[in-house]
């Protein structure tokens, strides 16, 4: 049930609360809990501090692993639970300067001269949050490295990144991240730049940089590359952006990545204290529990009302749905738990999905981005007294009204601008929230056993192929006689596999009665 206008002011100035040292507001208004819900949750939210002041002491986050969490003392090494860590991540950081700076000064550079463009070849947490950063705060006129990314095992779309270099490649610097070294998509990416780069009559050690843990096969296989940088064993992808796989990338394209540290610092020093009302992290954890009752029944679908920010949701998804994500809790009861996160940008959606939001399904809260400031100087008059960001703060403001007005539930999360100390502080809020949320549902945020599942079915796909081609001779086969050949139950797989490969001329293919009665065979 909406409320009338005076009683949403007075609930606006009871949910509406500004954090001054962050330039940072939340608006909490629009959630319709009841009164008594924040006391109803205080003990489950003191127990998520505690839990939270333990894992920045260095316990045991992940058991699967055996590992700490710690990216929190990326921005605050004073935190780290011994020496060895702390001084580390000092020296790692001097190092990403130290290099950045060399590189645009031009005393490191490829075969054809100073670096100009930077190729970032990763996947998931190794990617999104440079694109997202790379995307919210750079500059076409003054970022020192265009950034160019390999963020998947896609062949066309490596042949298009490819063509936008185009000549480029001897002044173009490539950052090759992957914790394990193992990772197939980053590695075939890899294999993939290394061609081209042979293609070219260019040497792609002397132009290429690892991020990696030491030991790893990519620490091995970059022994004579021009740089290595450490990856952590605590430090989760999807939580590492202001470790050397964000802040490397960041500064080689000219970044401030020390405000965007000390932004996500003192964003860290306010969300540590227990104090509900007083710490926007466990407002948001909060909100999450109440809308989709503690069992993520509701999606969550972000909108930020600034172009730069666009990368934010697909951020956001990983950070949040990797996280959460799970099917058991702590206790190893099954409970299938997550929230489901969407999101492009406004106004974009007037335009697009908010009539679904306005009218369709209730299965879901919006979560608002507003950045207040418009530019950077003067905007002209489209009409009289009225600029386009006065239309885009309009364009917010009618939305969340339109949404409230029809019941759906939504939340405002306000910053003042765009800058490095904001994208700092924004990551930092929404990993902290989800470590907070993760605690109220009793789940582990911090291990990922779904992905690990999905990458050995990949290996097991990979593996058919490999004994179908084995199998093919001159003479033509259906799939079922392949898969009799093989031993294999699997048709169905052996039938995708073929397709693909007949496709890409790799095998020949004579068509059947059906698409199962296709024949194949060897070239």
């Amino acid at each position: 049930m909406t409320k009338s206008s005076a009683q949403l002011w007075e609930r606006f100035q009871k949910y509406y609360t500004e954090f001054p040292s962050l330039g940072l507001a939340l608006d909490l208004s629009r959630m319709n809990f009841p009164e008594g819900f924040f006391a109803s949750i205080e003990p489950r939210l003191q127990q998520a501090f505690t839990e939270m002041a333990e894992l920045e002491k260095g316990a045991i986050a992940n058991p699967d692993e055996k590992r700490m969490v710690g990216h929190y003392w990326l921005r605050n090494p004073a935190l780290a639970p011994t020496p060895a860590i702390r001084d580390e991540i000092e020296r790692t950081l001097a190092d990403i300067q130290s290099f950045a700076a060399q590189v645009h000064q031009g005393v490191i550079r490829g075969l054809g001269g100073p670096f100009k463009r930077l190729l970032l070849i990763g996947i998931g947490g190794s990617a999104l949050g440079p694109q997202f950063v790379a995307r919210a705060l750079g500059n076409p006129h003054s970022d020192k490295l265009a950034l160019h990314f390999f963020d998947n095992t896609d062949p066309d779309g490596m042949d298009r990144v490819l063509a936008e270099i185009g000549t480029g490649l001897a002044q173009t610097l490539c950052l090759v991240i992957s914790k394990s070294g193992g990772t197939q998509e980053t590695r075939n990416g890899m294999l993939e730049a290394e061609a081209a780069f042979k293609r070219a009559g260019l040497n792609f050690g002397s132009q290429a940089v690892a991020i990696t843990s030491s030991g790893s096969q990519l620490d091995k296989y970059a022994e004579k590359w021009l740089k290595r940088f450490p990856m952590w064993d605590w430090v989760g992808g999807r939580t590492s952006e202001l470790s050397a796989v964000g802040l490397l990338p960041a500064a080689l394209q000219g970044l401030d990545i020390i405000g965007m540290l000390d932004g996500a610092r003192k964003c860290d020093n306010l969300t540590r204290l227990p104090d509900t009302q007083s710490n926007p992290a466990a407002l948001l954890a909060a909100m999450w529990y109440y809308i989709g009752n503690g069992k993520g029944s509701k999606n969550m679908v972000v909108l930020p009302y600034k172009d730069r920010l666009e990368l934010f949701s697909k951020y956001l998804q990983q950070l949040i749905m990797e996280s959460l994500g799970k099917a058991l809790d702590r206790d190893g009861r099954e409970v299938h738990q997550g929230i489901t996160v969407f999101g492009n940008k406004g106004s974009t959606d007037q335009h697009s999905y908010i009539q679904q939001l306005r009218d369709g399904l209730e299965n879901f809260f919006a979560v608002f981005i507003e950045v207040l400031r418009d530019r950077q100087g003067q905007s002209m008059q489209v009409a009289e007294g009225v600029t386009s960001g006065d239309f885009l703060d309009g364009f917010y403001q009618g939305t969340r009204r339109a949404l409230y007005e029809n019941g759906r539930e939504s939340l405002s999360v306000i910053v003042n601008v765009v800058s490095p100390f904001t994208i700092g502080l924004l990551i930092a809020l929404f990993e902290r929230a989800v470590g907070f949320y993760a605690s109220l549902i009793n789940i582990n945020a911090y291990h990922q056993p779904g992905v690990e599942s999905g990458k050995k079915a990949a290996a097991q796909v990979i593996d058919l192929q490999l004994k179908v081609l084995a199998s093919l001779d001159s003479q033509p086969a259906t799939v079922k006689q392949i898969a009799d050949k093989i031993g294999s139950d699997q048709v169905e797989t052996i039938f995708k596999i073929c397709e693909h490969l007949a496709a890409n001329a790799r095998i020949a293919k004579a068509a059947g009665a059906t698409p199962f009665e296709a024949n194949y065979q060897r070239l």
